[in-house]
C-alpha cells in the first residue's frame, strides 16, 4: 500500500533493515515506498540507532488519535494562501523537517528552518515562529542561535524595530561556503600532526592523506558553489518559476 500508512509488518521490516545497516533508499525500495517516508518514519521515532517497530507503531496510533478532533474542525482552520491544500502543506512540512534532521539539524532547528522556507515572505519574528510552531520563545531563541551560527538564517530589524529571521537566495550559498571553510581547520590540524609524528611514518601519511582529501573537497565545493550561485536567483518573481532545460543552454 504505497500510498497509505505504514503497517506494523512494514515497520518490522524497517527495523530489520536498520539492524542490517541498510540505507533508507534500499529499505524504501524493498517496501515499495518513497525514501522520504522511511526517513520520516525513522527520524520521528528515535532515529536509526533507537528505532523500535512496536513503539513506532503505538506512537503513530496515538498521534492519529490526537489529530482526529483537529481534522474534524476543518472549517475553523485558517485558510491557506494561494488555495493550497492545508493537509498537503502540513505533510510536506513534516517531510522537509525530517530530511533536514537527517542532514544533521536537531528537531527544533529543522522545524524553524522549514517554517521559514515554506513562508512566502521568507521571514518571521520570534513570536510568529513560536505561535506557528506552538513552542516557547526560549525554544525559538535556542534554535535561531544555532541556525545563525551555521549561516542558515540571518537577522534583520523591521520598521517596528523587531528582529526578523530571514532565509533568502544567498543564504544557501553562504552556508555552503561556510561549510567548506570549516574543513580548513581540520586540514591545518592534520598537517600539524604530520610534522609532529614524522613525515615518513604511517600515521603521518594517513593524516596527510586526510588533509589532501579534505582540501580537495573544500576547493571543489567552493568552486561548484561559485559556478551555481546564479541558480539561487533564478525564477524568484511570482509566476516566473522555471526549471532550466537543455534549450536554455
Amino acid at each position: 500500500m504505497p500510498g497509505g500508512r505504514l503497517s506494523q509488518q512494514e515497520r518490522q521490516q524497517i527495523a530489520l533493515g536498520l539492524a542490517d545497516s541498510l540505507p533508507y533508499a534500499e529499505i524504501a525500495r524493498r517496501l515499495d515506498r518513497p525514501t522520504s517516508t522511511i526517513t520520516r518514519e525513522v527520524m520521528r521515532n528515535g532515529g536509526p540507532t533507537a528505532y523500535r517497530a512496536d513503539l513506532a507503531h503505538r506512537a503513530t496510533e496515538r498521534r492519529a488519535h490526537r489529530r482526529r478532533p483537529t481534522l474534524s474542525r476543518g472549517a475553523d482552520a485558517p485558510p491557506q494562501e494561494h488555495g493550497r491544500d492545508a493537509e498537503a502543506v502540513a505533510e510536506y512540512e513534516e517531510t522537509f523537517t525530517t530530511v533536514l534532521m537527517a542532514s544533521g539539524l536537531n528537531k527544533m532547528a529543522a522545524r524553524v528552518l522549514t517554517c521559514l522556507y515554506t513562508t512566502d515572505a521568507g521571514s518571521l519574528t520570534a513570536s510568529q515562529l513560536a505561535q506557528r510552531l506552538q513552542v516557547s520563545p526560549a525554544s525559538i531563541s535556542k534554535a535561531i542561535a544555532f541556525l545563525e551560527s551555521q549561516s542558515l538564517v540571518r537577522r534583520e530589524r523591521d520598521e517596528r524595530r523587531r528582529d526578523r529571521y530571514v532565509v533568502d537566495d544567498e543564504l544557501f550559498y553562504q552556508a555552503t561556503i561556510a561549510s567548506a571553510r570549516a574543513n580548513d581547520q581540520l586540514v591545518e590540524t592534520a598537517r600539524q600532526g604530520v610534522a609532529i609524528l614524522g613525515p615518513h611514518t604511517q600515521a603521518a601519511a594517513r593524516l596527510e592523506n586526510i588533509a589532501r582529501f579534505m582540501d580537495f573537497i573544500s576547493e571543489s565545493i567552493t568552486r561548484a558553489a561559485e559556478q551555481a550561485r546564479e541558480v539561487l536567483h533564478t525564477g524568484t518573481a511570482p509566476g516566473s518559476l522555471h526549471r532550466p532545460g537543455p534549450e536554455d543552454g
